[in-house]
């Protein structure tokens, strides 16, 4: 029998005092009364346990944020995009002005089924962790494979900054090659600054190291302006931490959108999802801020000695060298042809553009021709690289 028969059957059945009960049962009498109440109102039933839920919750979400939190976390998911608490929250505020605790979004989705738990995940406290500690101190570059619609397999090169995790490029090629990296490098350069250093692992395009020695053409390029080259320990993809782990990002992303049917529409959605992983996605490793805030609210880092001048005009374009070994630029309105010999009619080439400082390179990054343009010639004569 519970104690709450008990103490009714001494005062109803026994005809004991309320208070007496309460004294020799060590409850309060209040209790009693309520407890006879109850019975003599409802009989058994009014002394099974009661719910302790108020009647009512004025502070309790309501549910037409609830099912907004719901729509948004389902909306992101299906994107590929990054469906968090952070995330959601992010989003309330831009449309709302403010958003509930992260703590009740979190709790919300658990409700809802939409998190579950990952006990088997390594504890963060086990990592060792390194990050710059300003913009442009380090930038990490390397490749990764795709597909397109097709099954054609392209690669992506992308290129972060360690310190913001801003993204400095991803741009796709049918195969990266090294003159590939110099273009992307620099059209990084023309917008983010020149950086103090980089990083990237052993591939045949980043170091020739493993090749017989000599340099590469990024290895050449970034010497070249002062940036400090690292490469990470062989077969040790772990210090280029930060841009693979982005390869899951990005790729999460693009598993979720049509298959591109050819490389410039696979470079709309990557170009797509740069503006909005640098602008719009609050990152977990930066405080929950956008990687272009991050890289905005410090003092960036530069090249040691000297730093490069960046040019007002830069471009970097892709050519083929004609029939009469030459190379055509437009300068101000202006058609240059550029001699590069006979000898090269049909290569490849690569232009780097700042100013009136013309480089130009080979698919394979070795350099034909560097020279200042002349804007009063039309033909600007061969010259050794």
């Amino acid at each position: 029998m519970s104690l709450g028969r008990l103490v009714v059957a001494a005062v109803i059945v026994e005809g004991r005092s309320k208070s007496g009960v309460a004294r020799d049962y060590g409850v309060s009498r209040r209790w009693v009364c309520e407890l006879v109440r109850r019975f003599e109102a409802e009989g058994e039933a009014g002394l099974e346990p009661r719910s302790r839920r108020p009647h009512s919750s004025p502070g309790q979400t309501p549910a037409r944020l609830e099912n907004e939190i719901v729509e948004i976390r389902k909306h992101l998911a299906d994107e590929g995009l990054d469906a968090g608490a952070h995330t959601i929250a992010f989003h309330l505020e831009r449309r709302h002005g403010s958003a509930p605790a992260l703590s009740t979004i979190w709790r919300i989705l658990v409700r809802r089924g939409f998190v579950i738990p990952q006990p088997q995940k390594r504890p963060k406290s086990s990592c060792l962790r390194f990050q710059a500690d300003q913009p442009n101190e380090r930038w990490q570059a390397d490749t990764t494979h795709w597909h397109l619609a097709d099954g054609t397999e392209v690669e992506i090169l992308n290129i972060l900054d360690d310190h913001s995790r801003l993204l400095v490029a991803s741009d796709t090629y049918a195969t990266v090659r090294a003159a590939d990296v110099v273009a992307s490098f620099h059209r990084g350069f023309a917008t983010w600054g020149f950086p103090a250093s980089a990083l990237t692992d052993n591939g045949a395009v980043f170091t020739a190291a493993y090749r017989g020695g000599g340099r590469c053409a990024i290895e050449i390029e970034l010497a070249r302006l002062g940036i400090r080259l690292h490469h990470s320990a062989p077969y040790h993809p772990q210090t280029c931490g930060k841009v693979e782990r982005f390869h899951q990002t990005l790729k999460k992303r693009l598993r979720h959108q049509e298959p591109a049917t050819s490389l410039g529409g696979l470079q709309d959605q990557l170009d797509w999802f740069r503006h909005y992983y640098n602008t719009q996605r609050p990152h977990r490793a930066i405080g929950r801020r956008t990687p272009q805030q991050a890289f905005q609210a410090r003092p960036r880092a530069a090249p040691a000695g000297e730093s490069p001048v960046i040019p007002t005009h830069f471009r970097v374009r892709t050519d083929r060298v004609d029939k009469a070994g030459l190379v055509t630029l437009r300068y101000n309105s202006r058609l240059h042809h550029i001699g590069l010999g006979r000898r090269h009619a049909g290569t490849r080439v690569l232009l780097l553009i700042a100013d009136l400082d013309i480089r130009i390179l080979t698919q394979d990054g070795e350099p034909l021709q560097h020279l200042t343009l002349d804007p009063t010639r039309d033909y600007q004569p061969q010259n050794q690289p």
